[in-house]
């Protein structure tokens, strides 16, 4: 290991300046973007019902939701693994996450869903009369879940994993921001005690969410990987904006002497690792199990998404998400240059939010279990639509994507970009990859 390069810590390399990242114009364009996403929607514009829209909002913040996740796993598994080359980019992975202290108001629109009766038109199993009349198979089986997928429940659930994800956002941003006026030794060891059992809050939490938000869309399927799918999710999306913002501060002219080639190569890695190998080891073996068994209950769920609109699209997450950035970013020189790294997180990023709409919108038909052969089902709904041609998705998912730059610059703005007090900044700004 190399000697430590004496560093510039001044605010003409550590901080932003006043007309850096436009967090109040970002916030503003978020909002009118979502509130004219919300009007086109309810309006029925580009011939979209009210189901539809309603998923595509539920994909719009969960893009947002799963990125500000991600930075937040991040700061956790760093304090758990004691890892010192991380601490020069720790910062703004703090910022995403403390957009978790805010993030809940997004959700508020589907949960009041549950108070006006209409949240059957988004989670079926809040309205099992109209189940039971169009498929009562599969609404015999939702009834015997009403213990877990009532109403009740399910709002006590969601308010306890937003107080759960912003307890935790605050403990460790306010701990490590507090440090840089300090340099209290109390607090890296405060955090790295709590980081234990902030990661079991963090797993279960999550797992739960994917639960009660994504799977229980279809409330029939089920499946004992898809908490760790959507982990893989949160990863892949934090991480990949964790790279951007990295990259485009040194592009910016900060960082200069206090981020390396080194240290993007360990994003990218980890990048590499869980957003790319983790996912697809994930992915299959999710599919594999459901695959051999052959349950009904639980391959509708593949089959729609393998039929119509829907097969591009699950190869496109195929060769997007896995083959095609597992070749391009498996060398270590890739990982290393700010351009290169940009691009593909970038990619990433486009990847997951597909990878988001791919869980969410599809529909089952209520007589997929009826077809005795892959060819009749496909001779039925081979002109299925994946409505990715609804300019209603990127209108909504911009605005979500907005307000969360706005936190995130708002975040940095205020603080150092690096915790200069760290009693590991000295390890981070040495680290060499072997």
């Amino acid at each position: 290991m190399s000697h430590a390069p004496q560093a510039d810590f001044s605010s003409k390399n550590t901080q932003l300046g006043p007309a850096s990242f436009a967090a109040r114009n970002a916030a503003v364009l978020g909002v009118i973007a979502i509130l004219a996403g919300v009007y086109l929607g309810k309006s029925g514009a580009f011939n979209t019902d009210t189901r539809t829209f309603w998923k595509m909002y539920l994909v719009a913040f969960l893009f947002g939701l799963t990125i500000c996740l991600g930075g937040l796993f991040f700061v956790i598994i760093q304090f758990l693994t004691r890892a010192g080359w991380s601490v020069a980019v720790r910062r703004p992975a703090e910022a995403l996450a403390s957009n978790l202290k805010w993030i809940w108001l997004l959700f508020m629109p589907i949960l009041w869903m549950f108070f006006d009766g209409t949240a059957g038109m988004l989670f079926p199993w809040a309205d099992l009369a109209t189940m039971e009349a169009n498929d009562p198979s599969m609404a015999h089986l939702v009834a015997k879940k009403a213990a877990y997928l009532n109403a009740n429940f399910f709002i006590i659930r969601a308010v306890a994993y937003f107080a759960i994800w912003a307890l935790l956002a605050w403990f460790f941003t306010s701990n490590s921001t507090k440090q840089d006026q300090d340099g209290a030794m109390h607090r890296t060891l405060s955090m790295q005690k709590w980081s234990g059992p902030a990661a079991i809050l963090f797993a279960l939490s999550i797992s739960f969410a994917a639960v009660d938000w994504v799977m229980s869309l279809s409330p029939a399927w089920f499946s004992t990987m898809f908490g760790v799918y959507f982990f893989c999710g949160c990863v892949t999306g934090g991480y990949a904006s964790l790279a951007l913002i990295t990259v485009r501060l040194k592009r910016h002219g900060l960082l200069q002497g206090i981020v390396s080639g080194e240290h993007l190569q360990d994003l990218g890695k980890l990048l590499f690792a869980f957003g790319m190998v983790f996912w697809a080891y994930i992915g299959f073996s999710q599919y594999m199990l459901i695959w051999y068994a052959n349950l009904p209950e639980e391959t509708g769920w593949f089959l729609t998404r393998q039929v119509g609109g829907w097969l591009p699209v699950t190869l496109i997450l195929l060769f997007g998400h896995f083959v095609l950035p597992f070749v391009a970013m498996i060398s270590r020189w890739p990982k290393r240059y700010g351009v290169s790294l940009a691009v593909g997180a970038a990619w990433m990023l486009c990847m997951h939010w597909i990878d988001v709409y791919w869980l969410v919108m599809p529909e089952i038909p209520n007589d997929i279990g009826t077809f005795a052969t892959y060819d009749d089902l496909v001779a039925t709904y081979g002109t299925q639509a994946n409505g990715l041609d609804n300019p209603l998705n990127y209108i909504l998912t911009v605005g979500v994507a907005l307000l969360v730059f706005a936190g995130t610059a708002a975040y940095l703005r205020g603080r150092s970009l690096v915790p200069t007090r760290d009693p590991r900044l000295h390890e981070s700004l040495s680290f060499e990859n072997a």
